[in-house]
């Protein structure tokens, strides 16, 4: 009787076996780099203008909602358009070094290109508006921004830590009044928090995968 195999087709099989093993590694490697933060819990973030919100938040007391205007009704809290920044600067420190892209990107049109500090990969749903009108304060998921002279992310943003929140929110709820209140705390949040689940209608199903995977 013949031979059926080829000689070296075990050799063949292997390198085929070596190759689908190679291009897996190769996909996971590109998906992870793909989808991680380009920027690291706690690590500033440069930007083209060294906005400080210790100074704005934190010494001269701007709310957040003067800057990030969409942030109760959008999906996203969106970035201050130039003409928000001129409403001051305009008229304060025209002359510094530091803000010499913001007046001549005024002047000239020409965008300023913020870096996002803040970025979930493009299969998670989120809105930023239903976590705001659910009682969940600024400071829960971006930590003292008040304190920050130059923005970072506070929290990894990771699917575990999500569902951590989205498994026991009663723990991190707040009134609504108090959202934009970086220094509140609750005296009793078990007690608060379980209250406030009722009486904003918290959904029981926060953890199914349909809600941040549509």
């Amino acid at each position: 009787m013949g031979q059926v195999f080829h000689p070296r087709f075990g050799l063949y099989v292997q390198l085929a076996l070596l190759a689908v093993l190679v291009s897996l590694v190769c996909g996971a490697l590109i998906w992870r780099a793909s989808t991680a933060e380009p920027h690291g819990v706690g690590e500033a973030v440069e930007q083209p203008v060294p906005f400080s919100h210790k100074h704005h938040v934190g010494d001269d007391g701007i709310d957040c909602r003067y800057c990030h205007s969409s942030v109760e009704t959008s999906a996203f809290a969106g970035i201050p358009p130039l003409s928000t920044c001129m409403t001051c600067h305009s008229q304060l420190y025209t002359d510094t070094a530091a803000l010499k892209p913001v007046v001549d990107s005024w002047r000239h049109g020409v965008a300023l290109h913020w870096q996002r500090v803040h970025q979930l990969p493009d299969f998670v749903y989120f809105n930023h508006s239903i976590h705001v009108a659910k009682g969940v304060g600024c400071v829960t998921c971006h930590g003292r921004v008040d304190g920050m002279p130059l923005t970072w992310r506070a929290r990894p943003l990771s699917m575990q830590w999500c569902l951590d929140c989205h498994r026991a929110p009663q723990k991190y709820l707040r009134p609504r009044n108090k959202v934009f209140d970086m220094t509140w705390q609750a005296k009793d949040q078990a007690a608060l928090g379980m209250a406030l689940v009722r009486r904003y209608q918290i959904d029981t199903r926060l953890s199914d995968c349909s809600v941040c995977h549509r």
